[in-house]
C-alpha cells in the first residue's frame, strides 16, 4: 500500500510496448468485372504496387526514413498464455497514439481505463488516472530493445539492426511484415512483428518471454503531421502518487 492508502500500481495496458527485449481481418470487396485493356491496366498497377513495397524490410526502411511524426487511433488486444488447459484471458483496450522522432511518443488509453504513456525524450511517464498514480523512469534506461524503439526511437535501419535481427516475413492480411528478434537474450521480449500498409504503420504483434501476446492495430495513420510540443509534455496531476524508478 502507498502512504495514501491507495492500492499498489496497476500495470499500464501498454507496458509490454516498453518491455526490454491485430491481426487485421481481411476485407472482402466485391469488385466489378474488368476485361480487355482495363484489366491489363489494373494488373499493371497491382504489379507496380507490389514491386514498390516488395517486403516488410523495404516498408520499415521507408517508414523510418520518410516519417518523422505520426498520429493514429489504435486498438490493443492482450492474450494471456493458456493455463491449466484453458485458453488465456483476452483483454481489449483502445485509444490514440502520436509520435515524433527521435524518441518522443504518447499513448492515450481511453477504454476501459484512462491511462497515459508519454516519452518526452528524457523521461518516460506512466499514468493511471483511476488510481491517480504516476511512474517516472529515465527513458534511456527503458526503451533500448523494445517495440517502442521500432516505432519512434530509431532514425535509420542500421541503428535498429544493432539491437534487433530483422527479417522480412510473408505478406498476410493485406500487409507487409517484418520480424524483429532482440539480440539480447536476457530481456522480456521474444519477438515483435511489425505490419505495414505501404510505408504506413498498421500493426504490431508482440510476444513476450512469458507467452503473453499483444496485438495493436492502428487506424489510418496520418504521416508527418505538425504536432505541438505539448503533445509530449507531462506533469503529474496534483495529489498523484509518483514512483521514481
Amino acid at each position: 500500500m502507498f502512504p495514501s492508502g491507495k492500492p499498489m500500481y496497476r500495470p499500464v495496458a501498454g507496458l509490454n510496448l516498453l518491455a526490454p527485449a491485430s491481426i487485421r481481418t481481411p476485407m472482402t470487396l466485391k469488385l466489378p468485372s474488368f476485361t480487355g485493356r482495363s484489366s491489363a491496366v489494373l494488373s499493371l498497377l497491382a504489379l507496380t504496387a507490389s514491386l514498390a513495397w516488395a517486403d516488410g524490410l523495404s516498408s520499415l526502411q521507408a517508414f523510418i526514413q520518410n516519417t518523422r511524426s505520426g498520429r493514429a487511433d489504435f486498438t490493443q488486444t492482450v492474450t494471456a498464455p493458456p493455463r491449466d488447459g484453458k485458453p488465456g484471458r483476452v483483454k481489449t483496450s483502445s485509444g490514440a497514439f502520436e509520435f515524433q522522432r527521435p524518441g518522443k511518443f504518447r499513448f492515450d488509453y481511453k477504454k476501459p481505463f484512462v491511462q497515459t504513456i508519454v516519452a518526452d525524450g528524457k523521461t518516460l511517464w506512466l499514468y493511471d488516472a483511476d488510481l491517480n498514480q504516476v511512474t517516472e523512469r529515465q527513458q534511456a534506461q527503458v526503451l533500448g530493445q523494445t517495440p517502442a524503439a521500432l516505432i519512434a526511437e530509431a532514425t535509420d535501419l542500421r541503428a535498429l539492426q544493432a539491437d534487433f535481427t530483422l527479417t522480412a516475413e510473408p505478406a498476410r492480411d493485406g500487409l507487409q511484415w517484418v520480424k524483429a528478434l532482440p539480440k539480447a537474450k536476457d530481456g522480456q521480449l521474444q519477438q515483435v512483428q511489425v505490419g505495414f500498409d505501404g510505408d504506413k504503420l498498421a500493426a504490431l504483434e508482440i510476444l513476450d518471454s512469458f507467452g503473453q501476446r499483444s496485438v495493436l492495430t492502428f487506424g489510418a495513420m496520418q504521416l508527418n503531421p505538425q504536432l505541438p510540443a505539448s503533445a509530449f509534455e507531462f506533469k503529474p496531476p496534483a495529489g498523484a502518487d509518483v514512483l521514481r524508478q
